[in-house]
């Protein structure tokens, strides 16, 4: 079933994101093809990773993406840690971010706006104060502020401040600004983590 889409969110921002995210899957289908293609000859199935993660008032929806990580087990069945399932094709998608192009369903469904602070894990729901749970206030998006401005090597502190400013400021212009800035420092392969490129850090708390 579709997502009912808030009405407490802009028409407008809902239409703009529906109009990007049709043409992007348009455009990109050949690449996607490509992709799926690649995934399922290196990672195995199924080609898409799926997580649920809270999405706008906290409500739960699962975001979906390219598999990046292989299914490698130890010899008691447990799963390797990510950094020695990651290949080189999970780091390259990692890297282009063309691992997140699946997230275009998400928008189409009205899970995800083009543009919003990065939905987390449902674990760390608990952990945080009531200022940082007004980053739910908005839909969260594909790309951020905290993404243009430092992704994953700022610290948990920052990103929450970086989405608060977003959640009080923002405007149609703003996101076309998020959105320009992404695209660029995409191409410049900005913001990637240099010392741990599986995975961000966990959020433990805010007595880290």
């Amino acid at each position: 079933m579709p997502h009912i889409f808030p009405p407490e969110i802009p028409k407008g921002k809902r239409l703009f994101d529906l109009l990007v995210a049709f043409l992007a899957l348009i455009i990109f289908s050949p690449v996607l093809l490509i992709i799926a293609l690649l995934v399922r000859i290196y990672h195995g199935a199924p080609i898409l990773f799926k997580q649920q993660r809270p999405g706008y008032k906290e409500v739960p929806f699962f975001i979906y993406k390219f598999r990046t990580m292989t299914n490698r087990v130890d010899a008691q069945g447990n799963l390797l840690p990510d950094a020695k399932r990651l290949t080189r094709l999970g780091k390259f998608l990692r890297a282009s971010s063309l691992d997140e192009v699946p997230e275009f369903l998400n928008v189409l469904r009205g899970d995800l706006s083009l543009v919003g602070p990065r939905p987390f894990l449902m674990e760390y729901l608990p952990l945080y104060n009531a200022e940082q749970m007004r980053r739910h206030e908005v839909l969260p998006g594909i790309t951020g502020w905290a993404q243009i401005n430092g992704r994953n090597n700022i610290s948990w502190p920052e990103k929450f401040q970086l989405d608060l400013w977003y959640v009080d400021h923002w405007s149609f212009w703003l996101d076309l600004k998020i959105l320009w800035q992404t695209i660029w420092k995409v191409f410049k392969r900005e913001g990637i983590n240099k010392t741990d490129e599986a995975t961000t850090t966990y959020f433990t708390g805010n007595d880290e």
